[in-house]
């Protein structure tokens, strides 16, 4: 991200409530993830160590340190759809997309395919536990979800088998 680009996010986040998540929600919104150059920089104009805006981006799953594909396919771990499926539907998805999901550099789960179409990761919980097991792609939830459904959930983002 260039620094005129930068400045004017900053200059839309005046009140100091919210202000540092709101402009890494912006940086994250439009770079796809947080630059390291980026973090390093803001760091600088808003006199804001460097290592308080690490803990941030790396505490809120929301937030990414790398880049991450078109499509970000998130599956809930929380108990209750672990309970009920959430871990052989991370294992069928890593088969289908031909991925071995792992801990990123930035401490969180998640792998991106080679073709950078899409990123999978898990999350703790989304709330919506008598929906379970559920995944989330670029927003959309899907709950009750099978291994059954997975093909046709992808196709819908452009996978093909």
């Amino acid at each position: 991200m260039d620094e005129p680009t930068l400045d004017a996010i900053i200059a839309r986040y005046e009140a100091p409530s919210g202000r540092l998540l709101g402009i890494l929600g912006e940086i994250q919104d439009q770079e796809g993830y947080i630059p390291r150059e980026t973090l390093a920089m803001l760091s600088e104009k808003l006199d804001v160590r460097l290592s308080q805006l690490y803990s941030l981006t790396t505490f809120y799953s929301y937030f990414s340190l790398t880049p991450v594909g078109d499509h970000v396919i998130t599956v809930c771990m929380g108990t209750a759809c672990h309970v009920k499926g959430a871990p052989g539907i991370l294992q069928a998805l890593e088969g289908m997309l031909g991925i071995k999901s792992d801990t990123s550099e930035d401490g969180k789960f998640s792998i991106t395919t080679e073709d950078k179409k899409f990123t999978l990761e898990i999350a703790r919980c989304f709330g919506a536990c008598s929906m379970a097991p559920v995944l989330r792609i670029d927003g959309n939830l899907y709950g009750y979800a099978t291994k059954e459904d997975l093909p046709a959930i992808l196709a819908e983002y452009g996978w093909e088998p």
